[in-house]
């Protein structure tokens, strides 16, 4: 069955060129032009691209203007998409697993999440930290003009996949041991949660929610979890009792048109643009509710807003290109050959699902209000750059795979 050469294909696929050998069956392998990472990074430009144009919509005022390119081009979203394009670039050249060699005191790992902690309890500080409707949780940084808003609590969550992901890697025989593998991991979470809960309860439940995930892929038994979910429960309502605002997202979750001009007014207007939008929505720019009556319309209900501009057909592109996303990273984790590779791209991975999934069904008012961004959307943009920065991450973990399958050794052909 003639090749490409006239000869017949070698029934031991190597990386080396077609073999001319008379009686060699050779097929040749040759690596993709577009890998996983490489998609990885487009569906990011994607959404990133969608986010300037949305936020900037989103951010429109009566009388401000026209929609037009020109303000997109000299906004200050389309700056910090820019940024997170090149941090995203560049941490796809990092070898995360340089950090596997470190020890104890010069883990960069360690040292990333401590200084995470350490920014979030300074954002709490009166005078320095920056409240935001009722929640301290914020750091202003920057001068001349070009000040933002940074949310410490973004840092930790990704700083605990990695540390979850170098723990589970480096105690992975005694992961399935509850004191010597599973409870140290869980004193980290825990302490970081009860840290944020403070004052982020969806940030500190959507840490809890990857680092069990990371866990039972790392190894632990899933009964030693189950078994601590009662006292997770316990330490949930006491977050929730403990705050009346959040006693009042509840209530209002189940009975939002009892008090429909108090608090329930966001959910109900969410719903109202959602439907506003029909098939193919108003148009871009033309959105009505964003003029005053949605709130956090360019952070966490952005979704709603684009509902009412693009209709359907834009909250499908939305939501397929989160999934596309997560597919992708997925096809990164199968193909990761080494435990702490594979747990780093999981809990990438699981972040932006499970947030993403979060934030729309908290839109769609499926669950309870919470303020959880969009990630990669929702405006922010030292939470765009971080989230790019972690894709990158996972991105230079299907590059290190790629190196690793052109360092096999060369199979010779064998004559049949």
């Amino acid at each position: 069955e003639g090749g490409e050469f006239g000869r017949s294909k070698c029934d031991y696929p190597v990386a080396a060129p077609q073999c001319f050998a008379p009686d060699c069956r050779h097929v040749p392998i040759t690596s993709p032009m577009l890998r996983a990472g490489h998609i990885l990074q487009l569906i990011v430009i994607a959404l990133l691209g969608l986010a300037v144009i949305a936020v900037h919509s989103a951010d429109m005022r009566i009388g401000q203007g026209a929609f037009d390119i020109q303000s997109i081009i000299t906004s200050r979203h389309l700056l910090h998409a820019v940024v997170a394009v090149m941090v995203m670039f560049l941490a796809s050249r990092i070898n995360l697993r340089h950090a596997m060699k470190a020890g104890w005191v010069f883990n960069p790992i360690l040292w990333l999440l401590v200084i995470s902690l350490v920014l979030v309890v300074v954002a709490m500080v009166p005078g320095i930290g920056l409240e935001i409707n009722g929640a301290r949780r914020w750091l202003r940084i920057g001068a001349g003009g070009y000040e933002t808003n940074f949310q410490p609590s973004e840092l930790t969550k990704w700083a605990m996949v990695l540390v979850i992901a170098w723990w589970c890697a480096t105690r992975h025989e005694q992961m399935p041991r509850f004191f010597k593998g599973l409870l140290p991991a869980l004193l980290l979470i825990g302490a970081a949660c009860l840290l944020i809960v403070l004052e982020d309860l969806g940030t500190a439940a959507l840490i809890a929610c990857v680092g069990g995930v990371l866990l039972v892929a790392g190894g632990a038994k899933l009964w030693h979890l189950l078994l601590l979910l009662p006292p997770v429960i316990v330490g949930v309502v006491v977050s929730v009792i403990t705050k009346p605002h959040r006693i009042d997202r509840l209530t209002t979750f189940l009975h939002p048109w009892d008090d429909a001009r108090g608090s329930g007014y966001q959910a109900i207007q969410s719903l109202v643009a959602i439907a506003e939008g029909g098939l193919t929505g108003r148009g871009l720019g033309n959105g009505i509710q964003k003029f005053g009556y949605l709130p956090t319309d360019t952070s966490d209900f952005l979704f709603a807003v684009i509902c009412e501009e693009t209709g359907l057909a834009g909250a499908a592109l939305v939501i397929g290109l989160y999934l596309a996303l997560v597919w992708t990273g997925l096809s990164i984790v199968k193909d990761c050959r080494d435990k702490f590779a594979r747990l780093v791209a999981l809990g990438i991975v699981s972040t932006l699902g499970i947030q993403a999934l979060i934030n729309i069904a908290v839109v769609t008012v499926v669950v309870p209000t919470k303020g959880i961004a969009l990630p990669l959307l929702s405006a922010g943009g030292t939470g765009w750059i971080v989230t790019a920065f972690a894709i990158g991450l996972a991105a230079s973990l299907d590059n290190a795979n790629h190196m690793e399958e052109l360092d096999e050794p060369v199979l010779e052909p064998v004559p049949v």
